[in-house]
Parts: C-alpha cells; sequence; structure tokens
C-alpha cells in the first residue's frame, strides 16, 4: 500500500483516503488526482501545464489556469481543518504547485 504520514495527515492512494487529525477529507475525483501527484513527488514543482497532462489526460486547451487553481483553492480549504495546520499545498508563483509540509 502506498501510504504516506506527515504529522496530522495521512494519505493512502489505493483507499483514495486523506485524513487530517483522523477526520476524512471528502475530495473530489480531480481534488484527490491532484493531491496524490503532489503528495507521491514532494517537493516538486508541477507547472499548470504538466498538471493538466497529468491529471486531465486530454486536450488541456479547453481547461485553463483558473480552473485549475479552483480546485487547489478547494483542496486547500478542505484540508485546513484547522488555523494551526500548515498549508500543504504551496504554489510556486507564475509556475505552479508542489507538495511541502
Amino acid at each position: 500500500m502506498t501510504e504516506i504520514r506527515e504529522s496530522a495527515l495521512y494519505f493512502c492512494l489505493e483507499q483514495r483516503l486523506v485524513t487530517v487529525r483522523s477526520q476524512i477529507i471528502p475530495l473530489t475525483v480531480k481534488e484527490f488526482e491532484i493531491f496524490a501527484l503532489l503528495i507521491l513527488n514532494p517537493k516538486r514543482v508541477f507547472t499548470y501545464e504538466m498538471l493538466l497532462d497529468l491529471v486531465w489526460h486530454e486536450d488541456y486547451s479547453y481547461y485553463s489556469r483558473k480552473a485549475i487553481n479552483n480546485h487547489i483553492s478547494n483542496l486547500r480549504k478542505k484540508l485546513r481543518v484547522a488555523p494551526d495546520l500548515p498549508d500543504y499545498v504551496k504554489s510556486v508563483y507564475g509556475v505552479g504547485y508542489k507538495f511541502e509540509v
């Protein structure tokens, strides 16, 4: 099983499960796929184009940076179950996103 624990955060790829402080975080399919890509490659920066290619697997001229930003924003809100928790998904200004604690 592919499992990752980072303090309060738990991730299991096969169960498609994310918890924070033992609270299950309900993610959409795209939110989970984005988060899985980031957490399985910690500190690696994924550009918008890479995210579109690796998560959407189709012609991404239809999608925009705004769509990715919306998914990331929703993902961050869901993961932030308490104000003292870190932002797990970091922005790399003008480039994309990465997972880092």
